[in-house]
């Protein structure tokens, strides 16, 4: 190993106590950011609800990077929103901004020329302009309705140079600029799903159990009167391990499940050729209907400890579903 290579993966001396240093230094930033929170906070959230457009969040360089991230997590809360990079609003990307919007600026100096050179063209379309800054008496915090102070005593980079302890102060007013309207609004974690409909929470609230079930002739039924062999086939095909037991009109009576099999075999009295399944099926089978949340499924199946559940609706027997299935829709 050469001297470069050892020297490149050496563990840097004092790298805990560096690190300690900078995460303690932002963290009292934060602090006595949230203690300054006040009536500008207030208008500012105003603004944001009283939007009928979207929040255009722009910035150049880290505060741009932080400024992408806020239009990401207000979008995600119901509250429209874009990045609009300054340097090409200036080249035609203006035309994106209506006069139903309302402008997040993000510049910790506050003289950012990209910025500055579209504040004009942003007050003649009358669109509310929030500036967040670190220094309340710079050029945009002028030129803004709002101005959000996010100053820090210094950068935890040790030059006082490298955007850090700003650049998290900033992600974090957004944060509290987003929860805040967000709750204003009365955004509910259902809400939050629809825009998440990949994930895994949008999975869980928005899937239903009609998304999920077997329908049609993909449904295992048998008559009450069907020999017990005949609903062993039944049930075999349908890949559920169980079958419902309907009766006219796909009236649900009574469910045959593998456990009721194993337990017909161990019953020297019963014939399973001639003997009904009616003679050995489950009389109170756990149902559930197609428009719940396929979520409920999981907890109706933890609770009663079974693998599969019949879809009734109105009486009548139209799906089924079985644990698999909602491993495969990726609910559980």
């Amino acid at each position: 190993m050469s001297a470069r290579t050892a020297a490149n993966t050496a563990t840097p001396p004092n790298a805990v106590a560096a690190g300690q240093r900078v995460v303690r230094q932002e963290a009292e930033a934060l602090l006595a950011l949230a203690d300054r929170l006040g009536p500008a906070f207030d208008e500012a959230c105003a603004r944001i609800l009283a939007c009928r457009g979207r929040v255009v969040c722009t910035g150049m360089g880290k505060s741009g990077h932080i400024a992408r991230k806020i239009a990401a997590t207000l979008a995600s809360t119901g509250t429209p929103a874009f990045f609009m990079h300054p340097g090409e609003a200036s080249h035609g990307d203006l035309g994106m901004v209506t006069g139903q919007d309302v402008v997040l600026a993000l510049s910790y100096s506050g003289e950012s020329d990209e910025l500055l050179m579209i504040a004009p063209a942003l007050k003649r379309l009358g669109v509310p302009l929030l500036a967040m800054t670190g220094r309340p008496g710079s050029s945009l915090a002028r030129l803004a309705d709002v101005h959000l102070d996010v100053s820090v005593p210094a950068e935890a980079c040790p030059h006082n140079l490298a955007p850090t302890t700003s650049t998290t102060a900033s992600l974090a007013l957004g944060d509290a600029l987003a929860v805040a309207v967000l709750e204003a609004r009365g955004f509910t974690a259902e809400d939050f799903a629809r825009s998440h409909p990949a994930g895994a929470l949008g999975r869980r609230l928005l899937l239903t159990i009609r998304d999920v079930m077997h329908a049609g002739e993909a449904v295992p039924r048998v008559r009450p009167d069907a020999p017990i062999a005949q609903a062993l086939v039944v049930m075999s095909r349908g890949k559920l391990g169980m079958t419902a037991v309907v009766e006219e009109g796909d009236r649900l009576v009574g469910v045959f499940t593998d456990g009721d099999l194993r337990r017909a075999l161990d019953d020297p009295g019963l014939d399973v050729r001639r003997d009904p399944v009616s003679k050995v099926m489950g009389r109170s089978p756990k149902t559930i209907a197609p428009g719940e949340l396929a979520s409920a499924a999981v907890h109706a199946m933890e609770a009663h400890k079974i693998n599969a559940l019949v879809v009734v609706e109105d009486g009548r027997v139209v799906g089924a579903l079985n644990f698999i299935d909602l491993l495969r829709a990726r609910v559980v």
